[in-house]
Formats: C-alpha cells, sequence, structure tokens
C-alpha cells in the first residue's frame, strides 16, 4: 500500500485543511460549552464602543470618499505588480522593462486623469 509522493502531498493538504478548521471552530464551541449563560436586556443591547448608540445608523458619504479610496487602492495594488518586478529586475529583460513602463503609463495617464477631474483634491 505504497502511496506517491503526489498522493503524499495531498494527504498533506488534507490534514492542514482539518487542522485548520479544527483550530477555527475549537475556541468557538469551547467559549459556547464554559461561557456564562445569563440572558438579559442589557447583554443583548447593541452598543458601539462601550457607548449607547445615539441618531440613525444609515448615514451617506460623499462619493469623493469611494472615490478616493478607489484611486488609493489601484496604487497600492500597483506596488504588488511593481515589488517582484523590480526584485526579478535583472533576470527579466528588455521586453519585462518595456512592459513595465506600459503598465507604470497607463496608471500615470488614470492619475493624471483623476488629477484633472479634482478628484485628489479634498474639500
Amino acid at each position: 500500500m505504497g502511496g506517491t509522493s503526489f498522493e503524499y502531498s495531498y494527504l498533506l493538504i488534507l490534514v492542514l485543511l482539518i487542522g485548520s478548521i479544527f483550530f477555527a471552530v475549537a475556541p468557538l464551541v469551547i467559549a459556547r460549552i464554559l461561557g456564562p449563560k445569563k440572558e438579559s436586556s442589557i447583554k443583548n443591547a447593541t452598543y458601539e464602543c462601550g457607548l449607547v448608540s445615539k441618531g440613525d445608523p444609515w448615514v451617506q458619504f460623499k462619493v469623493q470618499y469611494y472615490i478616493f479610496t478607489l484611486v488609493f487602492v489601484i496604487f497600492d495594488l500597483e506596488t504588488v505588480f511593481l515589488f517582484p518586478w523590480a526584485v526579478a529586475f535583472n533576470a527579466l529583460g528588455a521586453f519585462a522593462f518595456v512592459e513595465m513602463l506600459i503598465f507604470i503609463g497607463i496608471l500615470a495617464g488614470g492619475l493624471l486623469y483623476a488629477w484633472e477631474k479634482g478628484v485628489l483634491e479634498w474639500r
């Protein structure tokens, strides 16, 4: 009943999956079993940071905040692509350099567009 290394690797993944599910569920089960069971209206009340909530929970934000966040996420993702490219720069060659210049150019064009539209101005 000798298994191949291919089957062995799937067995390791299965053991890791079962272990991760166990470590995620075990504290919840232990807390449910050992935790206090006193029900009260104060315990079930909604609060925020220890303070009683005031006002309507439905608050509308300006669209500018969402656009500003999207611009941040785009340029944050740019660093995710730039970092591995910079680490392997010597091994990639001229083609990868040109591709990254095109990528940065597209993002710079988006930044200029956002700048012209006034998205980056915090009012």
